[in-house]
Order: structure tokens, then sequence, then C-alpha cells
């Protein structure tokens, strides 16, 4: 039980990548609260799956890019459990668009919730962590922010921004006992891919090492070992799992 005890947050909880990180964390001991925007359906099967594992999770409905939200999520974690140990920061969205379509209604939309969420949630929960003087927050990007991919514009943009956040918080925040770093996982048998083309998919495989593309579990297990007690001194990294593009 690598993280019995230990009180994570993670936003964008209730299906795909975050569905498998709260369970992740859950089945190692932790006490998990997780948000989410609107579908009620997904998350309360995702509170149902996590108390198979852990104590009852804590269920927050809201938009990341609130800044309200944020407080009143993080103040309600910290109220129930007395700290804030780990922050998963998973909402994020995309849409499918050329970059002759965008409009400032989308790039705002995207960057909002991609960037400007992930901001909220690391100042409300290190506001917390500092005092504890120990805390550990993973940042989830994706491998289209730095590679040759077919990645839309404002998507990959929010994401490059996300890194770039990242690796400058991360040097203010370790004398602080506060890591913070990047996963950027590729396409997984879940989320993101689902939406894309069959011959999306098919060029991906062709084109990756591995042939094959990720499980959300595999990507959910990296997170696992990025906040475990196994791992303290690696921060502002990013580390890639796309199966080798």
């Amino acid at each position: 039980m690598q993280l019995e005890g230990k009180r994570c947050l993670v936003t964008g909880g209730s299906r795909n990548l975050g569905r498998a990180i709260c369970l992740s964390l859950a089945k190692e001991g932790a006490k998990v609260a997780f948000t989410y925007r609107k579908n009620d359906v997904d998350a309360k099967e995702t509170a149902r799956l996590i108390e198979e594992h852990a104590p009852p999770a804590l269920v927050f409905r809201g938009d990341v890019s609130d800044a309200r939200h944020a407080r009143e999520v993080v103040d309600g974690v910290v109220d129930a459990w007395g700290g804030l140990d780990i922050l998963i920061n998973n909402a994020g969205m995309t849409q499918l668009l050329p970059f002759a379509l965008i409009e400032e209604a989308d790039w705002k939309l995207v960057c909002d919730v991609n960037v400007k969420g992930v901001f909220l949630f690391c100042r409300e929960a290190v506001k917390h962590m500092v005092h504890a003087g120990t805390g550990k927050i993973v940042n989830i990007t994706t491998f289209g922010e730095g590679r040759s991919v077919d990645a839309p514009v404002h998507f990959a943009a929010s994401k490059a921004a996300v890194r770039g956040f990242t690796e400058a918080f991360a040097r203010e925040m370790g004398h602080h006992g506060i890591t913070a770093n990047c996963l950027a996982p590729g396409l997984t048998d879940g989320g993101l891919s689902a939406r894309l083309p069959e011959s999306r998919r098919r060029d991906y495989v062709k084109n990756s090492a591995m042939r094959r593309l990720g499980a959300l579990e595999e990507m959910a297990k990296i997170v696992l070992w990025m906040v475990s007690d196994d791992q303290g001194f690696m921060t502002g990294a990013t580390i890639v799992a796309d199966g080798g593009l």
C-alpha cells in the first residue's frame, strides 16, 4: 500500500485516464477526491469503484477554470481530511478543428480548461502544501505538444504552456518540499483516441516503436510512481509515454 493514508485530488477524474488514476491511487491505500464537469453517471460509477478499495470518495462537480470552484474543492478536501498531499491536474479538453476554423472563443475555452485550470488548482493546493512542507503534483500534458503529429493547434499550444508552467513552478516550489512533474501520454485505448478516425489510430500504431496504443492503466501506474515515496527527487520533468514515436 504505497499511498496508505495519503490525501489525493484528481481533476477530471470521472472517466478515462482520470478514472484510471483515481482507481490506481485508491488501490494503494489513498483517500481520493475528484472533480468532474457534467456527467453525473460517470462520476457516480467512479465513486462506486473507488469505494471498493478505499474510503468513500469526495466528489465535486464544476468547471476547473472557475477560481471559486478550485478554492471550494481544495478547501473541501482539507476540511474533510486535514490536508492535501497529492494533486493530479488531469482535467483537459480539445476540439478536433483545423487552424483555419479556430475562433477566439475556441482558443479561450481550450486554454482556460487546460492552462488556467492547472494554475488555479496549483495555486490553491500549494497554500496547504507549503504549510505542510511537502506535496506532489502531476500535470497531464500530451505527446502532441512536442512531437510532429497532427494535434489541434490550440490544444498543442495549451499543453506546451502546461509544460512550461510546470518547469517554472517546480523551481519555485522545490525549497518548500513540493515536487511538480508532467506526464505526456500518447494515444491510449480510451479517451481522445476514441474520437479519432480509425485511420489516425492505425497510423499511430504503425509509426510507434511498440506497434500499439497505450493502456489507460499503464499511464495511471506511471502517475502512481511519480507521486509515491519511491520518487522524491525528480521535479520539473516530463515523462513521455507514447510507445516510441
